[in-house]
């Protein structure tokens, strides 16, 4: 029983934050299959992971609060500069505009491998940054996290037929700055892309609820995969998920054919 209690003491943040990124990735992740600029999410994520890495060189770990609202000012001033860039991309030059966030995310990537190179902890930081410290995960940042997404799922869901392209990528910006830093940037992609996936052969009405249900079955599928085999928790997400939205693809239109024919 205590083995259980402090299981689930660890297991229990990983899992709320996992249930909270997912809320507002996948409608955000419908539209960007829609926009058809797939490689975004890792563009944004890597970049704003890039401005939390250059404030931390320059300002050091943050032992205090003044440093962590220094260097998460630095993710979210990168991530919208990027989102402004993008928008303006898709209205003056969307024939290009799948290269040039491919572009976006190779430099931002190469940039944070350069300034970690001569960095005692850069391997590790870098590693965290790619698969996340979702397992460190802590209540006061869940609750940060939440006071995030709360009014951008209203924004979205309320007026996103009225904040336009710049509202999409700003709202977009702020979502994945406050996920990259605690699920890291695979596991960002992966609850944007795969239940997007998974659920993008069926009718546009059915699509949000089915992409809500692969990835709520994908994080428990994967936190319970990575308890009883001890591997990395955030890779391990990754596959779940992935693994969760080809069969999503595969089984859901079946079962709804059979519904139509009964």
């Amino acid at each position: 029983m205590i083995f259980d209690a402090i299981l689930w003491s660890i297991i229990a943040p990983a899992l709320v934050v996992s249930l909270l990124v997912a809320a507002t990735h996948v409608p955000l992740g419908l539209e960007v299959l829609k926009r058809g600029i797939i490689f975004i999410d890792l563009a944004t994520a890597q970049i704003a992971g890039l401005g939390a890495v250059s404030a931390t060189l320059y300002l050091g770990e943050p032992h205090d609060l003044g440093g962590v609202i220094l260097v998460n000012l630095a993710a979210f001033s990168a991530a919208l500069t990027s989102g402004l860039f993008f928008s303006w991309a898709e209205q003056h030059l969307q024939k290009y505009q799948e290269a040039l966030i491919g572009c976006a995310f190779v430099l931002a990537a190469s940039m944070a491998i350069l300034i970690l190179a001569n960095q005692p902890q850069g391997g590790e930081e870098m590693q965290d940054l790619l698969a996340g410290q979702i397992l460190w995960t802590n209540w006061p940042e869940i609750g940060l996290v939440a006071l995030v997404y709360l009014p951008l799922l209203i924004a979205w869901f309320i007026y996103r037929n009225k904040i336009g392209r710049l509202g999409f990528y700003m709202i977009f910006a702020v979502a994945v700055t406050a996920s990259v830093q605690i699920v890291g940037v695979y596991m960002v992609f992966a609850l944007l892309i795969f239940p997007a996936l998974g659920a993008s052969f069926l009718s546009s009405s059915l699509q949000l609820a089915a992409a809500y249900g692969l990835a709520i079955t994908g994080i428990f599928l994967g936190l319970w995969a990575s308890v009883i085999t001890d591997y990395p928790t955030g890779p391990t997400l990754v596959w779940s998920l992935a693994l969760v939205a080809v069969l999503g693809a595969l089984i859901l239109p079946r079962i709804l054919e059979e519904k139509r024919g009964d």
